[in-house]
């Protein structure tokens, strides 16, 4: 678990036993659980599985999601039990969250699940944030790979045509123009 949520959680479970006041565990349990999300989006995302995703609102005050993932090569070459561990603990806060909810549930502490609420509704949009765009990194590498396919396939085309037609100047190649996007 990454030391911001351990923080977060730690603080908010510890709090019990040594502060009676709910403002001191409001407000630093939130800023804990906000570093959290702010360090594994903009930081541990990036560097443990090559991702980085932000949202703004358009001109048209529509919701638009931005993502990057690092290129095919760079991808490849992360640490697998990095990426592993990363998606784990993404994971795992939440449902310790959702755990905390529970519990302030059954003992009737409506004031403790908005914490839990905004600390469960920080982890949950960097768990879609993240998802959204890993499915957006797959999408660009199928892509690249169609095109990377069709393209050889052109070219083996091609390759076809100036052996089967020994008079064909090979720079007037009709498959030449042939380009995809």
């Amino acid at each position: 678990m990454d030391p911001n949520q351990a923080a977060s959680v730690a603080f908010y479970i510890l709090s019990a036993l040594f502060f009676d006041n709910f403002v001191i565990v409001f407000v630093v349990t939130v800023l804990l659980s906000a570093l959290d999300f702010w360090v594994v989006k903009n930081v541990s995302g990036r560097i443990l599985v090559g991702l980085r995703w932000w949202n703004e609102i358009n001109d048209l005050g529509e919701s638009v999601w931005r993502f990057e993932s690092l290129d095919q090569e760079s991808l490849a070459r992360m640490n697998k039990k990095d990426s592993w561990l990363f998606w784990w603990t993404l994971y795992l806060t939440a449902a310790i969250w959702v755990a905390l909810a529970i519990v302030s549930l059954i003992k009737f502490q409506a004031d403790y699940l908005l914490v839990v609420g905004v600390c469960l509704t920080l982890s949950v949009a960097n768990i879609i944030g993240f998802t959204k765009c890993r499915k957006d990194a797959k999408q660009k590498i199928q892509q690249f790979a169609t095109q990377t396919i069709a393209s050889r396939l052109a070219i083996a085309k091609c390759g076809l045509i100036v052996t089967s037609d020994f008079k064909m100047n090979p720079t007037e190649l009709p498959c030449i123009s042939f380009v995809l996007d």
